[in-house]
């Protein structure tokens, strides 16, 4: 079947053959000891595109393995923007109830019971949506199973660690608001709103 070029730009303009050589030692050096055989056969047929098996196996996974750079590349991003926005909503409510925070300093809270008080209310919606997040990724499992490569769609290790690690962001997003909290002044704060 002829196929005119411009019409299939995929397909190549002569027909050619694959050689497949296994070799004890260096693939490579069955190079030109391979190009004089074909040579000898035909001198009008060109040898060209020679290539080891892992390089033939790597060219084969570059999309793959550029698509899940970019995957992670996002995921790491989205892990920033949920840390920073928890950071954000809980700077905000530390700033809101600074006269509450120093009245309750003032009739003797100790710092570690606003502390936990704090970080109780931030992670609040985290956790919510880490169990969220967790049901919905155990339901798309199955659709997904198919772009998964040597781990199982429920993989216990990924449902443990993932929801564990945004567990530990959360917490380290809330954390610094929550000492700021600890340190207000009831003077300073009673005196601020009053």
């Amino acid at each position: 079947m002829y196929l005119p070029y411009p019409q299939a730009p995929g397909t190549f303009m002569m027909q050619s053959i694959t050689f497949v050589l296994r070799a004890g030692g260096d693939p490579l050096a069955l190079a030109s000891t391979a190009r004089r055989a074909v040579q000898a056969a035909d001198p009008d047929l060109p040898v060209f595109d020679v290539a080891t098996m892992d390089q033939v196996v790597y060219r084969s996974a570059s999309a793959p393995r550029v698509n899940t750079v970019l995957l992670g590349i996002f995921a790491a991003l989205a892990m920033l923007l949920a840390a920073v926005g928890i950071y954000g909503v809980m700077s905000y409510t530390v700033a809101q109830r600074t006269h509450e925070i120093g009245v309750r300093v003032a009739l003797g809270a100790e710092p570690s019971d606003i502390l936990r008080q704090m970080v109780k209310q931030g992670m609040a919606p985290a956790l919510i949506g880490i169990a969220a997040g967790t049901a919905g990724a155990w339901g798309v499992t199955r659709f997904l199973s198919s772009l998964l490569f040597g781990v199982r769609p429920t993989d216990p290790a990924t449902f443990a660690l993932v929801p564990l690690l945004l567990a530990a962001v959360g917490v380290m997003a809330c954390l610094l608001p929550a000492r700021r909290a600890t340190k207000v002044d009831p003077v300073v704060a009673l005196r601020y709103e009053g």
